[in-house]
């Protein structure tokens, strides 16, 4: 088999529609009295007989941009701005479209979650700049996202009308954040889920993010759907991409997500009880046809893993005695490198994993040589062979795996160039 991959995929699914605001002229019109911005996140803009109201706001720096894009659909003053989660892309741009009477109204736990990105600050930008810089820093590193305080953190349910529209702001404990909420429109049937069940519809959630995050457990992510099932929602309308529309459309695909990640449940402790390894799970474990549902965000495996994870804990006992104490097995890569012959003898054998079209193989191999001879050219250029095999492998659905083996091979091309490989 020769190690030249394929083409590589075309940009992710996800990535289309973080982008789908680019050179967007006017608000869309979802219907006569509901508006869309897009953006890194969508803004929604809600009028009523007595003022308007914001569900999301939008990105960060994009304030004057979104306001301007609503300001043709706009009635009156805006009373009220929804915030679905604590993620800056759904609240960033609040400071520019916020009014003097405007109140903020966001779910129980806000102001503790965006401390917890505040305080991870460092930690979290550059592992999300890694996955994301590309799509969500493309005039430079974004500002610190603003200080937000809601007038209002809904711990249960808030009703209220305005302008003879009935609204509630349902708390879920089940959405992207802990203090991810709903917005729900009894009279016209219709829900504002944010990225309650992840960025992208009838999709697999990614529980536990590559950059991280609070965990979300499994059995709160299925009650918010049992939740918004309920309601019986003829119109959803989401963090990202065109609403959802039709009451059996949104049932069967409610309970087509709901019965997929149940069954991952089941299969994990199944797995669990029987004594395998989270790596045999999440080789093994997959959906059954009718039950297949996107992985543009979340993935099979990963949802496997945090299941294993939420339910077994840290320790892995597969990994033995070493896992418990602060000395990696990368500690002795340059041991192992030497005693298996050095560099090239490693690099030699890789290639050949590649060849056999097991490429992750071939990086563990890769690792101990590059831990002996970092500049070594011919285990880089073998690197970002297996990480082309990867890319390609993976059909580029998933974003976060997509950016994240880009940046790889893109790290593999820079320490080629350095030396002159």
């Amino acid at each position: 088999m020769s190690a030249k991959p394929q083409t590589p995929p075309n940009p992710p699914p996800l990535g289309a529609l973080v982008m789908a605001g680019d050179g967007q002229t006017g608000a869309e019109a979802i219907t006569d009295t509901i508006f869309m911005v897009k953006d890194i996140s969508n803004a929604y803009l809600v009028t009523t007989g007595d003022g308007d109201l914001l569900v999301n706001t939008g990105f960060l720096t994009n304030g004057e941009r979104n306001k301007g894009l609503f300001a043709p659909h706009r009635t009156g003053p805006l009373k009220r701005i929804i915030l679905t989660q604590a993620h800056a892309d759904h609240y960033g741009a609040l400071p520019e479209q916020k009014e003097a009477d405007t109140q903020v109204i966001a779910g129980v736990g806000f102001t503790e979650t965006c401390d917890y990105f505040d305080r991870l600050a460092p930690f979290l930008g550059r592992r999300s700049g890694k996955l994301w810089a590309s799509m969500t820093r493309r005039d430079g590193p974004p500002p610190k996202p603003p200080v937000v305080v809601p007038d209002i953190e809904v711990s249960d349910v808030l009703a209220f009308e305005q302008g003879g529209r009935r609204f509630e702001v349902v708390k879920t404990p089940g959405g992207e954040t802990l203090c991810s909420v709903f917005v729900w429109m009894p009279d016209e049937r219709t829900v504002f889920t944010g990225n309650l069940f992840g960025p992208v519809w009838r999709a697999m959630p990614n529980l536990v993010t590559m950059r991280g995050d609070k965990p979300r457990l499994v059995r709160a992510y299925l009650r918010s759907v049992e939740a918004v099932r309920a309601l019986a929602p003829e119109l959803v309308i989401t963090g990202h991409g065109e609403p959802i529309r039709g009451a059996d459309r949104i049932r069967a695909d409610l309970d087509t997500m709901h019965a997929a990640v149940s069954y991952l449940e089941r299969e994990t402790i199944a797995g669990m009880n029987a004594g395998k390894t989270v790596q045999d799970l999440m080789r093994e474990i997959v959906l059954p046809e009718d039950l297949r549902i996107g992985e543009f965000h979340g993935k099979t495996s990963w949802a496997v893993r945090a299941i294993w994870e939420e339910n077994g804990g840290w320790f892995h006992y597969a990994d033995g005695t070493t896992a418990l104490y602060g000395v990696p097995r990368a500690a002795v890569n340059a041991e192992l490198a030497e005693l298996a012959g050095g560099a090239d003898a490693l690099a030699t054998r890789a290639r050949a994993h590649v060849e056999s079209g097991r490429p992750l193989e071939a990086l563990h191999l890769l690792e101990v040589a590059l831990a002996a001879e970092p500049t070594h050219a011919g285990a880089l250029a073998v690197r970002k062979t297996a990480l082309e095999h990867l890319l390609v492998a993976s059909g580029g659905s998933n974003l976060s795996e997509t950016m994240w083996l880009k940046a790889e091979i893109a790290d593999a091309e820079s320490r080629l160039a350095e030396i002159g490989g």
